[in-house]
């Protein structure tokens, strides 16, 4: 028997290809520029599905609360629709091992066709689903379980997203690639907002509670075949499919235990993004109609402001991470969120108007766009190249077991200390976390800026 040996350097890992008389392993060729941004465009759009689920579910927790968890107390039924809304993210770490660790054999590209499936699933459930009127305790239960098969898909999702960005980027514009991903989201963001804007002003407040908020879900239903479209030529890494034997199960447990110190540091980390990222999206309608007692427009208006101003910053923090440095960026970026949160939100609540929201809301998404552009791509380089995949979806996931809760949280801690700038204390001790990770942070990746 014969075998020859080749190294292949490309993105973010070198591999040893190794090739035999009865093993041959066939490698993928190197993109060109133009497939690069055309496989990031493909790959993005199947991320924007998820999170676009997910702000929807945030705007209209109050009514998804009245449909499927009636209380006499509207506290108990937004507070019931945010633990709903919460609940997928427990799911998550889940996800992260068990589709993770498939995802780091089988391969970035059917990984992402697999969890686009997997969430179109939960989110034709959630649509679905009748009211508690209609079917009674099988209403929330249904719900329930569309949301953890959501959390589930989403464990791995993003980091399968962000891998893929990861690995078919060059080491000088890596940042600016991996940013599409959080751009994609930001796009979501956009387009749920637009669409609860036009159905406020087309449909009175109580036909929206009782059927309104179902358009926005089933809309997203029908962009799922677009994306599967989209999604099903995409090529394999040449990163992956230059590695000769993927990872056993196994053995990416022992790695993830072994890591244990790089996986609590993208925890870490990630907690500042998911925080800042929930508070800025997902909390804005409800905080502003509930409690600054402002309109449903303002609020769903300032909100599309937020995913516009994030859509067009992340690129270009992205890329100037890939100038002065990832480090730079994310220790700034949690000074000033420490500093400033709590503050703002406190000038807000003093006077609650547009003007103010929006000054706020657009003050906490520089400082999200400025230290998530370099957040995400960091963490795809300190976690080790063989177990990328599992290895990022679980700190990502591990962090949104908290951050992703951040809707409830500051439901909770307004309703208990009476304190409605307290979503900025929640926020700057977030930072305080991303802060002491950065800190400790070192990359696996040596080409990293």
């Amino acid at each position: 028997m014969t075998q020859s040996t080749s190294s292949t350097c490309s993105g973010l890992a070198c591999s040893e290809t190794v090739t035999t008389d009865d093993t041959r392993h066939l490698s993928t060729p190197p993109m060109t520029k133009r497939e690069r941004m055309k496989a990031a465009a493909q790959v993005a759009s199947g991320n924007m599905l998820e999170m676009y689920d997910f702000m929807v579910f945030g705007y209209y927790a109050a009514a998804i609360g009245r449909a499927f968890f009636p209380s006499t107390d509207p506290y108990a039924e937004l507070m019931m629709s945010f633990a709903t809304f919460g609940a997928g993210f427990l799911m998550r770490p889940l996800g992260a091992l068990l589709l993770g660790a498939y995802v780091d054999r089988i391969g970035r590209r059917k990984g992402l066709i697999l969890t686009l499936t997997l969430m179109s699933i939960g989110t034709l459930t959630l649509t679905l689903t009748p009211g508690y009127a209609a079917i009674g305790i099988l209403a929330p239960l249904m719900v329930l379980s569309g949301r953890l098969l959501q959390g589930f898909s989403a464990g791995v999702e993003l980091g399968s997203t962000s891998v893929y960005l990861a690995e078919i980027a060059q080491p000088h514009n890596r940042g600016f690639i991996v940013s599409f991903q959080s751009a994609s989201q930001q796009l979501a963001v956009m387009a749920a907002a637009a669409i609860g804007v036009v159905l406020a002003s087309l449909i009175s407040p109580p036909d929206m509670v009782a059927w309104g908020w179902r358009i926005p879900l089933l809309i997203g239903c029908l962009i799922v075949p677009v994306l599967f479209f989209l999604r099903r030529n995409l090529q394999e890494t040449e990163s992956f499919a230059n590695t000769h034997k993927p990872p056993h199960f196994s053995e990416i447990v022992q790695t993830i235990v072994r890591e244990w110190r790089i996986i609590s540091t993208g925890l870490l980390m990630v907690l500042m993004t998911t925080t800042s990222f929930y508070i800025i999206t997902a909390y804005t309608p409800s905080f502003g109609s509930s409690v600054l007692h402002l309109s449903t427009i303002d609020s769903l208006v300032v909100t599309l402001c937020v995913g516009l101003a994030n859509f067009l910053l992340l690129p270009v923090f992205g890329a100037l991470s890939d100038r002065v440095g990832r480090k730079k960026l994310l220790i700034t970026s949690t000074v000033l969120a420490i500093l400033t949160a709590y503050p703002a939100m406190s000038w807000l609540v003093s006077a609650p108007s547009f003007g103010r929201l929006l000054t706020v809301e657009l003050w906490l998404a520089i400082i999200y766009s400025a230290y998530n552009g370099a957040a995400v791509v960091y963490l795809t380089e300190i976690v080790p190249p063989r177990i990328r995949t599992t290895g990022f979806s679980m700190a990502y996931s591990l962090a949104t077991c908290v951050g992703g809760f951040t809707p409830t949280v500051c439901t909770w801690l307004i309703h208990s200390t009476g304190n409605r700038a307290i979503p900025g204390a929640w926020l700057a001790l977030a930072a305080l976390c991303g802060l002491a990770a950065t800190l400790m942070a070192r990359p696996y990746d040596k080409t990293t800026p």
